[in-house]
């Protein structure tokens, strides 16, 4: 199997995508548009469920949004006023149809749906623990421990179990929950992960992103804030704060990668504030280049803030196929090596004889970012200096990022110098953590506590790490078990 997106394969990986509706003509058809407008966050596998007021209906199936949701039939075998859906690429638990959400279960209260974004870092002690009690489960996925301990729980009502459940987890969730009795949303206290809200005529509308919303045409009403749970029943909307107080840390990464562009976060564009990124790394490592040269699509706009700051035109050298598929396959190897530039060619004609600053959002492990500088050396680049609109990422992340363990983080095991040297580029610099902040609008973290999760570049986790504690090789536990 051939990836024809050569620099796709060395990314931190989008977590998952959630969108729930209640309320509205058809909500498995406006779930599965919002679905198309996430399917960034997920390219795995979708699923919708609705409930019709006597039944709950579930579709879910491996792959894109479109291609299985996309066919009449399949919307009209998901009836109801009420949905929920979800896009995923898997950090926990294999990826295989038992793992695709809305995971789906019969408990003694009625039928329990839940589309989860994020990861929980204590679900393997749980799920330990249940099943020494008993508990039968059916996937590998983190979120399941969720419905066991919402199924195990003695308190009375739905809601109580839900939030007795959640005091028990730890670690990032954003979560949209179906019951008979309604529809619930809610986000970790620290708010890592992204939730908001919308309307849609008398429809309450729930999304990862702005952008769902807009694409089905909802107005944003708000964000759903750290350790809130909104419930909706009937016309009533009502929110509580079930948790202790505690100071949020959404994860900054959102604003890096993971959120598409034209979404809004925290009050922020996203767009201007990866430019403002752009801007902050020509302020720190400016080096004097004929282009700045954005890696696409990622690294466009802040490649633009970086030319609009540095005043070195910006150029577009790496040009982007839209026409091929993500995967393809041959048999032959020389065919299997030419496929790289199926969908990213270098621009000859533009780059020969020319010193160009390339930009991209972040290195992982730096297989992609060689690949790049080669490509701009073969093209007849005279200088590649490479500039990452991110600090170094030298840690894992726990949270719902699909980060490789420690080791194979090139930052955690080689300087930036050698880093470079690596990658073959004449210079290699990143953003530093105070200047992504200042591209926030907010304080340099060096000034106070720090407003967002930056773990993955400082290595400080805003929760316990139960899992991992007592289960180093946690990563190896959570492969797929060979059949």
């Amino acid at each position: 199997m051939l990836t024809t997106n050569p620099f796709d394969d060395d990314k931190l990986r989008e977590e998952c995508g959630v969108f729930g509706v209640y309320n509205a003509e058809s909500a498995a058809a406006v779930v599965a548009l919002g679905l198309h407008a996430l399917q960034h966050r997920g390219q795995e596998a979708a699923g919708i469920t609705s409930w019709d007021g006597a039944l709950f209906h579930s579709h879910r199936a491996m792959g894109h949004v479109a291609g299985n949701f996309d066919r009449d039939e399949t919307i009209r075998a998901l009836p109801g006023r009420v949905a929920c859906g979800h896009v995923r690429y898997s950090t926990t638990g294999e990826t295989a149809l038992r793992n695709v959400q809305p995971l789906f279960a019969e408990l003694a209260g009625g039928g329990f749906a839940i589309a989860h974004n994020g990861n929980l870092s204590n679900a393997i002690h749980i799920r330990q623990e249940l099943v020494r009690r008993g508990s039968i489960f059916q996937s590998t996925s983190d979120t399941e421990t969720i419905i066991h301990l919402v199924a195990t729980s003695t308190y009375p009502t739905m809601i109580d179990r839900f939030i007795d459940a959640l005091r028990r987890v730890e670690g990032a969730y954003s979560l949209i929950c179906m019951t008979p009795e309604g529809m619930i949303a809610c986000r970790d206290p620290l708010g890592i992960r992204p939730l908001v809200m919308g309307k849609l005529g008398d429809a309450t509308i729930f999304a990862s992103e702005t952008v769902a919303l807009d694409v089905c045409g909802a107005e944003f009403v708000r964000q759903i804030e750290p350790g809130e749970m909104v419930i909706v029943s009937d016309t009533l909307v009502r929110s509580i704060r079930p948790f202790a107080p505690v100071a949020p840390r959404p994860c900054v990464f959102e604003h890096v990668y993971f959120s598409r562009p034209d979404s809004v976060i925290d009050g922020h564009s996203v767009y201007s504030v990866r430019k403002a990124i752009g801007a902050e790394l020509a302020r720190e490592t400016l080096v004097e280049a004929d282009y700045v040269i954005p890696v696409p699509d990622s690294g466009v706009p802040a490649a633009i803030g970086y030319a609009q700051e540095s005043g070195i035109p910006f150029e577009l050298g790496i040009i982007r196929s839209h026409y091929v598929g993500r995967t393809f396959i041959q048999p032959a190897d020389n065919i299997r090596h030419l496929g790289v530039k199926l969908k990213h060619n270098a621009n000859r004609a533009l780059l020969e004889g020319k010193r160009i600053v390339l930009v991209d959002d972040s290195i992982v492990r730096g297989t992609t970012s060689m690949k790049i500088v080669q490509m701009m050396r073969d093209a007849g680049a005279t200088e590649v200096h490479m500039r990452i609109a991110s600090p170094p990422t030298r840690h894992s992340c726990f949270y719902g990022v699909d980060t490789p363990e420690r080791a194979k983080l090139l930052a955690a095991r080689m300087t930036v110098e050698e880093m470079a040297a690596y990658i073959n580029a004449d210079s290699l610099a990143f953003v530093s953590v105070d200047g992504l902040y200042r591209a926030l609008g907010e304080q340099c973290r060096a000034l106070g506590r720090p407003s967002h999760c930056d773990a993955c570049f400082t290595g400080e986790y805003p929760t316990p790490l139960t899992d991992h504690e007592e289960i180093p090789d946690q990563f190896a536990m959570l492969e797929p078990v060979p059949a």
